[in-house]
């Protein structure tokens, strides 16, 4: 599933952050990825995966962004 920055709520955007650094979340689309919402800290760098439209905002299904 692909995610573009429309497919998210705005509002949801401004309220969600990263669980571990606090740091904004945006989304970011690429081809062939799976849909996530990436930490905006760069020392940070988790990508929280999205299903069914779903952010999955949990520390242990987090991925690192290498």
């Amino acid at each position: 599933m692909k995610i573009e920055p429309a497919d998210i709520d705005p509002v949801l955007l401004e309220v969600i952050v990263c669980p571990r650094c606090h740091a904004r979340l945006q989304p970011k689309p690429a081809p062939g990825e799976l849909a996530h919402l990436a930490c905006t800290n760069d020392k940070c760098g988790l990508r929280f995966p999205v299903r069914d439209g779903v952010p999955i905002l949990l520390i242990d299904e987090a991925t690192r962004a290498d």
